[in-house]
Protein backbone atom coordinates (compact mmCIF):
# COMPACT_ATOMS: atom_id res chain seq x y z
CA UNK A 1 0.00 0.00 0.00
CA UNK A 2 1.23 3.43 -1.11
CA UNK A 3 1.98 6.05 1.76
CA UNK A 4 1.76 9.85 1.73
CA UNK A 5 3.46 11.97 -0.93
CA UNK A 6 5.92 13.94 -0.26
CA UNK A 7 6.83 16.27 -3.07
CA UNK A 8 5.70 13.91 -5.74
CA UNK A 9 7.65 11.16 -3.79
CA UNK A 10 5.24 7.78 -2.43
CA UNK A 11 6.85 7.55 0.94
CA UNK A 12 6.49 4.58 3.83
CA UNK A 13 4.68 6.28 7.03
CA UNK A 14 8.11 5.70 8.64
CA UNK A 15 10.09 7.28 6.27
CA UNK A 16 8.66 10.77 7.06
CA UNK A 17 10.37 13.37 9.66
CA UNK A 18 8.44 13.73 12.44
CA UNK A 19 8.57 16.99 12.50
CA UNK A 20 9.71 20.37 11.05
CA UNK A 21 13.04 21.34 13.23
CA UNK A 22 14.24 25.03 13.82
CA UNK A 23 17.93 25.57 11.76
CA UNK A 24 20.94 26.00 14.01
CA UNK A 25 22.55 28.20 12.34
CA UNK A 26 25.70 27.73 13.99
CA UNK A 27 26.11 24.27 12.34
CA UNK A 28 25.43 25.51 8.59
CA UNK A 29 28.93 27.33 8.22
CA UNK A 30 31.28 24.63 9.08
CA UNK A 31 33.91 27.49 9.89
CA UNK A 32 31.88 29.15 12.74
CA UNK A 33 31.06 25.27 14.18
CA UNK A 34 35.17 24.10 13.89
CA UNK A 35 36.09 27.90 16.18
CA UNK A 36 32.96 27.00 18.04
CA UNK A 37 33.80 23.32 19.15
CA UNK A 38 37.78 24.51 18.96
CA UNK A 39 36.71 27.13 21.47
CA UNK A 40 34.95 24.79 23.99
CA UNK A 41 37.80 22.42 24.10
CA UNK A 42 35.06 19.74 22.97
CA UNK A 43 35.02 19.31 27.10
CA UNK A 44 32.84 21.73 27.94
CA UNK A 45 28.84 20.33 28.86
CA UNK A 46 26.46 20.20 26.43
CA UNK A 47 24.31 22.83 28.95
CA UNK A 48 26.81 24.98 27.51
CA UNK A 49 25.76 25.11 23.96
CA UNK A 50 22.04 24.42 23.96
CA UNK A 51 21.25 27.64 23.15
CA UNK A 52 22.25 27.12 19.41
CA UNK A 53 21.36 23.62 18.81
CA UNK A 54 17.95 22.85 20.73
CA UNK A 55 15.27 22.61 18.27
CA UNK A 56 11.60 23.06 18.79
CA UNK A 57 10.08 19.54 18.09
CA UNK A 58 10.92 16.14 18.56
CA UNK A 59 13.67 14.49 20.98
CA UNK A 60 16.44 17.29 22.22
CA UNK A 61 20.08 17.63 20.75
CA UNK A 62 21.05 17.04 24.15
CA UNK A 63 18.64 13.75 24.45
CA UNK A 64 20.10 12.56 20.97
CA UNK A 65 23.80 12.74 22.10
CA UNK A 66 23.18 11.05 25.00
CA UNK A 67 21.18 8.11 23.33
CA UNK A 68 24.61 7.98 20.92
CA UNK A 69 27.65 9.02 22.83
CA UNK A 70 30.85 7.49 22.32
CA UNK A 71 33.93 7.96 25.18
CA UNK A 72 36.41 8.16 22.83
CA UNK A 73 38.36 9.66 21.00
CA UNK A 74 37.15 13.17 21.74
CA UNK A 75 40.52 14.83 21.80
CA UNK A 76 41.28 14.28 17.79
CA UNK A 77 38.50 16.41 17.25
CA UNK A 78 38.05 18.74 15.19
CA UNK A 79 40.32 17.73 12.46
CA UNK A 80 41.50 19.96 9.63
CA UNK A 81 38.88 20.91 7.12
CA UNK A 82 39.92 19.30 3.33
CA UNK A 83 38.44 22.55 1.62
CA UNK A 84 38.48 20.41 -2.16
CA UNK A 85 35.31 19.34 -1.27
CA UNK A 86 31.76 21.67 -1.27
CA UNK A 87 27.90 20.43 -0.84
CA UNK A 88 26.34 23.07 -3.21
CA UNK A 89 23.41 23.45 -0.94
CA UNK A 90 22.46 24.09 2.65
CA UNK A 91 24.22 22.02 5.44
CA UNK A 92 21.81 19.20 7.41
CA UNK A 93 21.61 20.22 10.82
CA UNK A 94 23.55 18.24 13.29
CA UNK A 95 19.83 17.09 15.02
CA UNK A 96 17.91 16.35 11.93
CA UNK A 97 20.85 13.54 10.77
CA UNK A 98 20.85 12.53 14.69
CA UNK A 99 17.15 12.01 14.42
CA UNK A 100 16.69 10.51 11.14
CA UNK A 101 19.06 7.87 10.38
CA UNK A 102 18.78 3.98 8.97
CA UNK A 103 20.28 1.31 11.18
CA UNK A 104 18.47 -1.48 10.10
CA UNK A 105 20.46 -3.86 13.24
CA UNK A 106 18.56 -1.24 15.62
CA UNK A 107 15.42 -0.31 14.11
CA UNK A 108 13.36 -0.51 10.96
CA UNK A 109 12.29 2.86 11.77
CA UNK A 110 14.51 5.94 11.39
CA UNK A 111 14.02 6.97 14.86
CA UNK A 112 17.33 4.72 15.47
CA UNK A 113 18.50 6.85 18.55
CA UNK A 114 15.72 5.54 20.58
CA UNK A 115 17.45 1.88 19.98
CA UNK A 116 21.25 2.09 20.44
CA UNK A 117 21.87 2.34 24.25
CA UNK A 118 22.56 -0.97 24.50
CA UNK A 119 25.07 -0.76 21.72
CA UNK A 120 29.04 -0.86 23.05
CA UNK A 121 30.98 0.59 20.12
CA UNK A 122 34.04 0.98 22.76
CA UNK A 123 36.63 -0.91 23.27
CA UNK A 124 36.45 -1.70 19.60
CA UNK A 125 38.31 -3.60 16.81
CA UNK A 126 38.55 -4.38 13.16
CA UNK A 127 40.63 -6.83 10.61
CA UNK A 128 41.58 -6.72 7.46
CA UNK A 129 42.48 -10.05 5.99
CA UNK A 130 42.29 -12.10 2.70
CA UNK A 131 44.25 -11.31 -0.34
CA UNK A 132 46.79 -9.33 1.12
CA UNK A 133 50.31 -9.26 2.36
CA UNK A 134 49.89 -7.68 6.04
CA UNK A 135 46.70 -8.60 7.43
CA UNK A 136 46.41 -6.61 10.29
CA UNK A 137 43.47 -6.37 13.27
CA UNK A 138 43.29 -2.72 14.27
CA UNK A 139 41.59 -1.09 17.48
CA UNK A 140 40.79 2.47 17.99
CA UNK A 141 43.83 3.93 18.89
CA UNK A 142 45.83 2.28 16.30
CA UNK A 143 43.46 3.81 13.77
CA UNK A 144 44.25 7.34 15.68
CA UNK A 145 47.72 6.71 15.61
CA UNK A 146 48.51 5.15 12.05
CA UNK A 147 46.30 7.95 10.07
CA UNK A 148 45.50 11.32 9.30
CA UNK A 149 41.87 12.57 10.04
CA UNK A 150 40.39 15.14 7.96
CA UNK A 151 36.96 17.06 7.75
CA UNK A 152 34.99 16.72 4.42
CA UNK A 153 31.62 17.94 3.31
CA UNK A 154 29.63 15.10 1.44
CA UNK A 155 26.23 14.91 0.14
CA UNK A 156 24.92 11.37 1.08
CA UNK A 157 21.90 9.86 -0.92
CA UNK A 158 19.83 7.69 0.16
CA UNK A 159 18.03 5.21 -2.31
CA UNK A 160 14.78 6.24 -0.44
CA UNK A 161 14.94 9.48 -2.22
CA UNK A 162 15.99 11.49 1.22
CA UNK A 163 19.45 13.51 1.35
CA UNK A 164 21.54 15.16 3.34
CA UNK A 165 24.91 17.18 3.13
CA UNK A 166 27.32 16.74 6.34
CA UNK A 167 30.90 16.52 7.36
CA UNK A 168 32.79 13.31 8.12
CA UNK A 169 35.80 12.88 9.64
CA UNK A 170 38.09 10.07 8.27
CA UNK A 171 40.38 8.98 6.32
CA UNK A 172 41.17 7.45 2.59
CA UNK A 173 40.23 3.61 2.98
CA UNK A 174 42.96 3.69 0.02
CA UNK A 175 45.46 4.56 3.36
CA UNK A 176 44.12 1.53 5.01
CA UNK A 177 44.84 -0.85 2.01
CA UNK A 178 47.96 0.38 0.86
CA UNK A 179 48.92 -0.52 4.69
CA UNK A 180 47.95 -3.99 3.83
CA UNK A 181 49.55 -3.93 0.93
CA UNK A 182 46.33 -6.23 -1.24
CA UNK A 183 47.91 -8.82 -3.68
CA UNK A 184 47.37 -8.14 -7.59
CA UNK A 185 44.53 -11.23 -6.98
CA UNK A 186 42.73 -8.78 -5.33
CA UNK A 187 39.47 -7.56 -7.10
CA UNK A 188 37.08 -6.95 -4.04
CA UNK A 189 36.94 -5.85 -0.60
CA UNK A 190 34.09 -7.56 1.34
CA UNK A 191 32.57 -5.12 4.74
CA UNK A 192 30.88 -6.84 7.82
CA UNK A 193 29.38 -5.16 10.76
CA UNK A 194 29.01 -6.71 14.12
CA UNK A 195 26.76 -9.65 15.36
CA UNK A 196 25.19 -8.57 18.71
CA UNK A 197 21.91 -9.64 18.70
CA UNK A 198 21.90 -9.11 22.16
CA UNK A 199 22.18 -5.33 22.10
CA UNK A 200 20.97 -5.02 18.35
CA UNK A 201 17.38 -6.23 18.44
CA UNK A 202 16.85 -6.56 14.82
CA UNK A 203 19.71 -8.87 14.59
CA UNK A 204 17.20 -11.88 16.13
CA UNK A 205 15.34 -12.00 13.20
CA UNK A 206 16.70 -14.85 11.70
CA UNK A 207 15.24 -14.44 8.37
CA UNK A 208 17.78 -11.69 7.36
CA UNK A 209 21.71 -12.40 6.18
CA UNK A 210 23.18 -11.24 9.57
CA UNK A 211 25.97 -9.92 10.39
CA UNK A 212 25.45 -6.99 7.34
CA UNK A 213 27.54 -6.59 4.71
CA UNK A 214 28.84 -4.97 1.65
CA UNK A 215 31.66 -4.54 -0.95
CA UNK A 216 33.40 -2.93 -3.39
CA UNK A 217 35.25 -3.30 -6.54
CA UNK A 218 39.07 -2.79 -5.64
CA UNK A 219 39.09 0.08 -7.42
CA UNK A 220 36.34 2.09 -5.76
CA UNK A 221 37.85 1.06 -2.93
CA UNK A 222 40.80 2.54 -3.56
CA UNK A 223 39.29 5.93 -5.22
CA UNK A 224 40.21 8.97 -2.65
CA UNK A 225 36.55 9.69 -2.65
CA UNK A 226 35.86 7.00 -0.46
CA UNK A 227 36.71 7.08 3.68
CA UNK A 228 36.62 5.25 6.34
CA UNK A 229 35.08 8.02 8.80
CA UNK A 230 35.22 7.83 12.68
CA UNK A 231 33.51 11.36 13.29
CA UNK A 232 30.51 13.57 12.37
CA UNK A 233 30.57 17.01 12.90
CA UNK A 234 34.02 17.57 14.30
CA UNK A 235 33.39 15.07 17.03
CA UNK A 236 33.17 11.34 16.86
CA UNK A 237 30.36 9.32 15.85
CA UNK A 238 27.06 8.98 17.39
CA UNK A 239 25.93 5.02 17.84
CA UNK A 240 23.18 5.90 15.40
CA UNK A 241 25.82 6.96 12.18
CA UNK A 242 27.57 3.73 12.57
CA UNK A 243 30.27 4.48 15.90
CA UNK A 244 32.77 3.86 15.77
CA UNK A 245 34.29 3.60 12.40
CA UNK A 246 32.05 3.41 9.15
CA UNK A 247 32.26 3.58 5.11
CA UNK A 248 31.28 6.45 3.42
CA UNK A 249 31.17 6.13 -0.58
CA UNK A 250 29.09 9.42 -1.39
CA UNK A 251 28.68 8.39 -5.08
CA UNK A 252 27.46 5.45 -4.24
CA UNK A 253 23.38 5.25 -2.11
CA UNK A 254 23.86 5.33 0.89
CA UNK A 255 22.95 1.49 2.17
CA UNK A 256 26.65 0.87 0.52
CA UNK A 257 27.93 2.79 3.06
CA UNK A 258 28.29 0.09 6.13
CA UNK A 259 28.35 1.00 9.74
CA UNK A 260 30.54 -0.36 12.71
CA UNK A 261 33.16 -2.51 10.40
CA UNK A 262 34.55 -5.51 12.59
CA UNK A 263 36.13 -7.17 9.39
CA UNK A 264 36.95 -6.59 6.01
CA UNK A 265 38.38 -9.30 3.46
CA UNK A 266 40.23 -8.87 0.24
CA UNK A 267 38.71 -11.44 -2.59
CA UNK A 268 38.98 -12.23 -5.98
CA UNK A 269 35.15 -12.71 -6.10
CA UNK A 270 32.44 -10.08 -5.85
CA UNK A 271 30.87 -10.81 -2.24
CA UNK A 272 27.57 -11.09 -1.62
CA UNK A 273 25.65 -8.26 0.66
CA UNK A 274 22.76 -7.61 2.65
CA UNK A 275 20.26 -5.94 0.87
CA UNK A 276 21.61 -7.53 -2.70
CA UNK A 277 21.09 -10.56 -1.42
CA UNK A 278 17.54 -9.77 0.00
CA UNK A 279 16.23 -8.13 -3.30
CA UNK A 280 18.64 -8.10 -6.02
CA UNK A 281 16.36 -6.46 -8.59
CA UNK A 282 15.82 -3.22 -6.26
CA UNK A 283 19.39 -3.53 -4.72
CA UNK A 284 22.38 -3.61 -7.10
CA UNK A 285 25.30 -4.74 -6.20
CA UNK A 286 27.23 -1.47 -7.56
CA UNK A 287 23.98 0.87 -6.62
CA UNK A 288 25.75 4.06 -8.33
CA UNK A 289 23.47 7.00 -7.67
CA UNK A 290 22.12 8.00 -11.17
CA UNK A 291 18.43 9.43 -12.02
CA UNK A 292 18.12 7.92 -15.02
CA UNK A 293 17.65 4.54 -13.10
CA UNK A 294 14.50 4.16 -11.11
CA UNK A 295 14.02 2.07 -8.45
CA UNK A 296 11.15 -0.51 -8.71
CA UNK A 297 9.07 1.44 -6.64
CA UNK A 298 9.73 4.98 -7.22
CA UNK A 299 11.58 7.59 -9.33
CA UNK A 300 15.19 8.45 -8.46
CA UNK A 301 14.80 11.83 -10.54
CA UNK A 302 14.78 13.54 -7.20
CA UNK A 303 15.41 13.46 -4.40
CA UNK A 304 14.47 15.35 -1.42
CA UNK A 305 16.44 17.33 2.08
CA UNK A 306 16.41 16.24 5.79
CA UNK A 307 14.87 19.23 7.58
CA UNK A 308 13.97 21.75 4.80
CA UNK A 309 12.34 19.27 2.77
CA UNK A 310 13.78 20.94 0.07
CA UNK A 311 13.62 19.06 -3.60
CA UNK A 312 16.57 18.94 -5.79
CA UNK A 313 17.07 17.36 -8.91
CA UNK A 314 19.70 13.79 -8.49
CA UNK A 315 22.78 14.53 -9.95
CA UNK A 316 24.80 11.33 -11.55
CA UNK A 317 26.64 9.87 -9.22
CA UNK A 318 25.59 12.53 -6.34
CA UNK A 319 27.62 15.51 -8.04
CA UNK A 320 30.93 13.34 -7.69
CA UNK A 321 31.61 12.27 -11.62
CA UNK A 322 34.87 14.34 -12.32
CA UNK A 323 35.95 12.10 -9.25
CA UNK A 324 34.69 8.65 -10.15
CA UNK A 325 33.34 8.86 -13.75
CA UNK A 326 36.35 7.26 -14.63
CA UNK A 327 35.68 4.29 -12.52
CA UNK A 328 32.65 3.42 -14.84
CA UNK A 329 34.19 4.53 -17.96
CA UNK A 330 33.18 2.13 -20.95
Amino acid sequence: MSGPRIHGFVRRPWDLPESALTDESLFFDRTRRREFLKSIGLTAGLGAISPWLSGCGGPSIEELDKAGHVDKGADHYPAPLNESFEYGRPETTRKDAAEFTNFYEFSSRKSVYLNVDPFEPVPWSFSVEGLCNKPRTFDLDDVYDTFSLEERAYRHRCVETWAMCVPWTGFPLAELLKFVEPLPSAKYVKFETFFRPEQAPQQRIDDYPWPYSEGLTIQEAMNPMAILATGIFGRPLLKQHGAPIRLVVPWKYGFKGIKSITRMELTDQQPATFWNTLAPHEYAFEANVDPNVPHPRWSQAREWMLGTQKVYDTVIYNGYGDYVGKLYAT
